[in-house]
């Protein structure tokens, strides 16, 4: 009996400090969220994650354009007319989103809200729309005109008509804020997935890095590699579902806000970075600058890393990524 009672405390710690990885899917933001926490038991775990959707939805109804009573549809509304007073977060996420904008000479913007909606991928559109159809169609998109005032905080889109919309940069937010929310909570490790921006901290329940799977445009249903992410972000854009052809050419549903043209020549993009909602800006604009351009410019960015596949289904990485495939 002398000698079990050590063994007996052992188990005993043991449970105490057992963890599983507690999972929830879900549709938040109109996409879906699948959010993972490290928890001792199933009440913790669910507690955690009603947390982060709490957060999550708290961030849906600050940015949204669809929801008539958001601030970011006050803006809208007031296009050309006043400018309008918003909380700090808001204000603050619309700088930074003016940062990218400027940080990628405008392959990043936000008043792409504001674009005509002339191409069209549910099949009905038959031929190129026209030049000046195209031209037309961007006449109202352009960072510049927003205009900010830090000391009142408020946002002006100067032209009637114009719109700001977080749709590249919305996710990656809530995923980053959901991830910041958690920890601040006593989560030491987790995944926010919310539809290809991810944002993983810590490790799993038995002890092994996160994997990420970084998935084969033309299947989506395999890997062709998977990546360890610890403390990091890693988040996927594609276009193999939404494009037209025409002339042999594929355009896809990512289009450059500075021309009205579609972009060409990639169908997916994987960027890693420390953060999910940079990540999301950034996967965007390499579709509109092309792999080259889109390659430069990544490497001369300090800790930020990317994954191409191009149209010819050719994996295309920055200078440090190394990759274990299948």
């Amino acid at each position: 009996m002398k000698n079990k009672l050590p063994f007996l405390f052992l188990l005993f710690s043991l449970s105490l400090f057992a963890q599983e990885n507690f999972k929830r899917t879900l549709i938040l933001m109109g996409s879906r969220f699948d959010i993972t926490v490290v928890a001792s038991n199933k009440k913790e775990g669910d507690k955690h994650i009603d947390t982060a959707i709490t957060e999550i939805t708290r961030i849906e109804n600050l940015i949204s354009s669809w929801d008539a009573n958001s601030q970011t549809s006050l803006i809208n509304n007031n296009a050309g007319i006043k400018p309008v007073k918003v909380d700090t977060e808001l204000y603050d996420l619309i700088e930074r989103s003016l940062a990218i904008s400027k940080l990628t000479n405008g392959a990043f913007d936000i008043t792409y809200a504001s674009m005509d909606k002339i191409w069209k991928y549910n099949g009905s559109l038959k031929k190129m729309p026209s030049k000046e159809e195209i031209l037309r169609s961007v006449t109202k998109v352009g960072h510049h005109n927003i205009i900010l005032n830090k000391e009142n905080q408020t946002v002006f889109l100067k032209l009637e008509g114009m719109k700001i919309g977080f749709g590249a940069i919305g996710k990656g937010y809530a995923a980053d804020k959901a991830k910041i929310v958690l920890i601040n909570n006593g989560v030491k490790s987790g995944i926010i997935n919310a539809s290809g921006d991810l944002n993983a901290w810590g490790k799993q329940a038995n002890g092994k890095d996160w994997m990420v799977a970084i998935t084969n445009p033309l299947n989506k249903e395999k890997a062709f590699s998977w990546l360890p992410v610890n403390n990091a972000a890693v988040v996927t854009s594609g276009n193999y579902e939404k494009f037209v052809k025409f002339e042999g050419v594929r355009y896809s549903h990512i289009i450059d806000p500075r021309t009205g043209y579609p972009s060409t020549g990639i169908i997916s993009v994987t960027i890693l970075s420390t953060s999910a909602e940079f990540a999301d800006a950034i996967s965007t604009s390499i579709f509109v600058m092309g792999v080259d351009t889109g390659l430069d410019f990544i490497n001369q960015l300090k800790g930020v890393e990317c994954i191409i596949v191009d149209e010819s289904n050719k994996v295309i990485t920055s200078e440090n990524i190394k990759l274990k495939t299948d």
